[in-house]
């Protein structure tokens, strides 16, 4: 339950990470020819999914 006692503010602050994680991949993805290749590898090691 979240600190203001109400389960959705669990949900809602997960689909906000949620989405700020969806917008941090899109943007690795669209930067992948700029980014450095150790991080590429790092990326890839975790599953990173480039298409």
């Amino acid at each position: 339950m979240a600190a203001g006692g109400r389960p959705e503010a669990d949900c809602e602050g997960q689909e906000e990470r949620e989405l700020r994680l969806g917008a941090w991949i899109g943007n690795q993805r669209s930067r992948a020819a700029t980014l450095a290749p150790g991080r590429v590898e790092q990326l890839s090691a975790i599953g990173m999914r480039w298409t």
